[in-house]
């Protein structure tokens, strides 16, 4: 029963903090303040009243529409909304039994809670990034690296939240393991994108991906460790060859057909979402894929 509260106590949270993300991914772009003004729709100017502020339920009452010009609201307000309260929904139910289990010490509880408010953190910054991206081709630096320093801190220990596989064949009972393991995922990463970066680069002549996708391969090796990065890449880049395709076979009216391939794409968006799954279920994925071969 007490699981069951938590976990609901935490989506309603995470229903708040979506709906905060949603004032910071319309601002953040502009350069505005995400404290004032207070919320008003971002075409009549008008305030919105306290009832028009409910997360996700103000949407659906007002059929997706603002109260006075009946300008559509953007069908990114609910989904920011609904992911993040999901995603800490889906961490409370993991990490509360560990943190309420009254054989457990006082230690393993405050291991269990500081490992939810890392994951909280974490689902959070690649919903913002995921949303920034698609809608703005941005990836802020005030995001990913920040984004990263907080993983790498995560990844010094031992019992962080992620079932990390092996790499490197690095022992990790001492901190300098941990330490060595979680730099080498980072700087892996990183510089597969930024390789794959050159060579698009140096054969197409124009650029492809750009810093910030780099920076976000980091983000994602240090909080999740290079095996399920290289999962979430894998996932990101399956995606994002679908969107391709879309648009090839469906283009928009307001681009010209035959330069499809110049169309840019929100790869980051695609990175994030990868990123979101290998989270949840990259180990057990990782873990079939090598019993499957063999390994």
């Amino acid at each position: 029963m007490i699981r069951i509260l938590a976990t609901t106590f935490a989506g309603l949270l995470g229903l708040a903090f979506g709906s905060f993300l949603n004032v910071c991914v319309s601002r953040w772009p502009a350069g505005e303040s995400v404290v004032t003004p207070r919320s008003h729709c971002r075409t009549c100017a008008r305030t919105l009243a306290w009832w028009e502020n409910v997360p996700l339920l103000s949407w659906l009452i007002l059929h997706g529409h603002c109260r006075t010009c009946r300008t559509a609201i953007s069908w990114r307000y609910p989904l920011v909304e609904l992911a993040v309260a999901l995603l800490w929904g889906a961490g409370a139910w993991r990490y509360v039994p560990a943190a309420l289990d009254p054989n457990s010490s006082a230690r393993d509880a405050s291991c269990a809670l500081l490992a939810m408010a890392g994951k909280f953190a974490f689902d959070w910054l690649l919903v913002a990034l995921a949303a920034l991206d698609a809608e703005n081709l941005w990836l802020p630096n005030m995001l990913t690296l920040p984004g990263i320093l907080i993983g790498f801190a995560y990844s010094l220990l031992p019992w962080y939240w992620i079932d990390r596989l092996p790499i490197f064949g690095i022992r990790e009972a001492t901190m300098a393991g941990l330490a060595l393991r979680s730099v080498l995922a980072i700087v892996t990463a990183a510089g597969m994108v930024l390789l794959l970066r050159w060579l698009y680069g140096l054969i197409r002549h124009r650029e492809g991906m750009g810093l910030g996708d780099v920076k976000l391969m980091a983000l994602l090796a240090a909080w999740l460790g290079l095996p399920a990065t290289l999962l979430a890449f894998l996932i990101g880049t399956f995606l994002g060859a679908i969107a391709g395709i879309a648009v090839i076979l469906f283009p928009s009216r307001r681009e010209d057909p035959k330069d499809w391939a110049t169309t840019r794409l929100p790869f980051g968006t695609f990175l994030c979402i990868g990123g979101i799954v290998a989270s949840l279920w990259g180990v057990a994925i990782i873990n079939a894929y090598m019993r499957w071969v063999g390994l």
